[in-house]
């Protein structure tokens, strides 16, 4: 990490490693009996991503985000044994707190913002899990659960709340800081737990939140157990909910090495993914590798190919490349999506992915790969896939095009290789966009006749012209329009407007329909990044500016 002092002007040069392991947490206990893993917080207070704040209360920065998802991580490969993952608190009356109020405070708008959508991807990754996995996860508070330590709960799939006569359940985001309860908790309580809206109401303005009975009549918990039977009741659901998962107990996990990888003032450099970078230009150049030849032909094969594996590794770097790029290079507003190696290898990797798609493995490889690609959808930068001869924008790699913003495909007659796209079957259903839909899908809103009749090219090789008729492209120009028309594009995109184009990004790619994703992520860049603007939460006399000093809120009482 590099030196940063807790000033609102530095805080976007501070370089945030997203990659770490369980001999450097600070703030979680993994721990592992027979299906059933139990990750205990236990935040350390002094251990703040960033000087001038602590973390009392088991309240959470993104450093104790960055382990709770890396904890994930190594229970999906490393620990296919287990079923059942219990949350849970080291801290006595307290599950969690939420984010840490001082942290938000201190930090700039868009630092903020990062926070909570890399928050919000990690507790969509655990509900995803959750759906195509054979994970359960059960969120046992046993304590006080309020704000951002009720949203992690949401994200399971149970809540138990101990019954001590002073544990609650809250979002108290609204009446102590006059911000929006979460950017998921209040999404989750509606979309997900089908709390009534006026209860809802209630319950997002009343500091104190609600504990016992309550709860779990208004749908708030799924059960409340007495402190003495608190932790056998626990243990023993968790056990129930890991006898309906189909996860091996036998099966022999994957070890998730660390990534090799070079970080200069270039770039980002990986095995299988490079990221160029041109300040003055304001743009990121990705180009994604494919393997010369699709390698291991067996389950076996694969297995023991592990983290190396090309779907994985490439999946693990590129996902490192996103988040490290969007947390630490804010003014790189256009990122240029290219790919180069051998489609045939993808298209033969995909086959073999749809083919085995029940094995563990697999599944997991696919969700870490589902899960990367839909961090491109939520993630605040435009996006252009430049497709040329040599490119490699094939199955799994396509999606990448199909997430873009525009595509731009050059159309040349000269040499023998010619600029094709090629389509397979995990382009259809295997990968879907944060709407719940295929990007194929979404693309063509639904229209049966178009998607039929791409099912029908998968695995050909398509011509640009042929690409730009069937929408799969949104240009195909020839060689003497191709370096200016592109080069016009780019210049044009970068000297627009950030917030506007944030705004439009995420309208047009959160088409229909809606899903709770799309909510949440739509709020995130738009209502909370105007309600974290606005001075009733950051001016001098702000909610976020004197919480905890005693000073009074000035509220500019206006309804805008």
């Amino acid at each position: 990490m590099a030196d940063a002092t807790a000033t609102h002007e530095t805080m976007t040069r501070f370089e945030v490693d997203y990659q770490t392991d369980p001999s450097k947490y600070k703030h979680w206990k993994l721990s592992f009996d027979g299906p059933v893993a139990t990750l205990l917080m236990d935040v350390d207070e002094e251990g703040g991503l960033r000087p001038g704040y602590k973390l009392k209360l088991n309240s959470y920065d993104l450093g104790v985000d960055i382990e709770l998802h890396d904890a994930l991580q190594r229970i999906r490969f490393e620990h296919p044994e287990i079923c059942t993952v219990v949350l849970t608190s080291a801290k006595n009356r307290i599950f969690c707190s939420g984010a840490n109020i001082y942290m938000l405070g201190l930090s700039t708008h868009a630092w903020k913002v990062n926070f909570c959508k890399f928050t919000n991807e990690t507790r969509n990754g655990i509900e995803d899990s959750s759906a195509h996995s054979g994970l359960k996860f059960l969120a046992a508070c046993n304590g006080t659960t309020a704000g951002g330590g009720y949203e992690l709960a949401l994200a399971c799939d149970e809540i138990i709340l101990v019954d001590d006569r002073n544990s609650a359940v809250s979002l108290p985001e609204l009446p102590l800081l006059g911000v929006l309860p979460g950017t998921g908790g209040l999404t989750r309580v509606t979309d997900k737990r089908k709390v009534r809206r006026d209860r809802a109401d209630m319950f997002c303005t009343t500091p104190d939140g609600v504990r016992g009975q309550r709860a779990k009549d208004w749908g708030l918990v799924d059960d409340i157990v007495r402190t003495q039977q608190f932790a056998e009741h626990v243990k023993n659901h968790a056990l129930e909910l890991a006898k309906a998962s189909d996860r091996p107990a036998d099966a022999k996990g994957v070890t998730l090495n660390p990534l090799e990888r070079t970080i200069d003032e270039t770039g980002r450099h990986y095995k299988f993914v490079d990221v160029q970078v041109d300040r003055d230009a304001r743009t990121a150049t990705f180009m994604v590798r494919a393997p010369g030849t699709a390698g291991s032909n067996t389950i076996d094969e694969v297995v023991a190919a592990g983290a190396s594996w090309w779907p994985l590794q490439m999946a693990r770097e590129l996902d490192d490349a996103i988040l490290s790029l969007r947390t630490n290079d804010l003014e790189l507003g256009l990122w240029i999506l290219k790919t180069t190696g051998n489609p045939e290898a993808v298209l033969a990797i995909d086959e073999f992915l749809i083919a085995n798609q029940n094995h563990w493995f697999v599944r997991e490889v696919v969700g870490m790969m589902r899960r990367t690609f839909a961090r491109l959808d939520v993630t605040s930068r435009s996006m252009f896939a430049v497709i040329e001869p040599g490119s490699c924008f094939a199955g799994t790699l396509m999606e990448l095009a199909l997430a873009a913003d525009r595509s731009y495909m050059l159309d040349t007659e000269e040499g023998d290789k010619k600029a094709a796209v090629r389509l397979s079957k995990m382009n259809f259903g295997a990968l879907p966009a944060v709407s719940g839909l295929s990007r194929i899908v979404a693309r063509f809103y639904g229209d049966e006749k178009s998607i039929q009749e791409l099912r029908g090219k998968i695995g050909t090789a398509i011509a640009p012209r042929d690409a730009a008729q069937a929408g799969l492209v949104t240009a195909a120009p020839d060689d003497l329009d191709w370096a200016d028309e592109l080069r016009l594009a780019i210049e044009s995109r970068v000297s627009l407007s950030p917030d506007a184009l944030t705004g439009l990004e995420a309208n047009l790619r959160f088409g229909l329909p809606e899903s709770m994703e799309t909510r949440i992520f739509g709020r995130l860049s738009a209502w909370q990044n105007w309600i974290f603007n606005r001075p009733n939460a950051v001016g001098e006399s702000g909610a976020l500016k004197v919480y905890g000093t005693g000073a009074p809120v000035k509220v500019n009482w206006e309804r805008v």
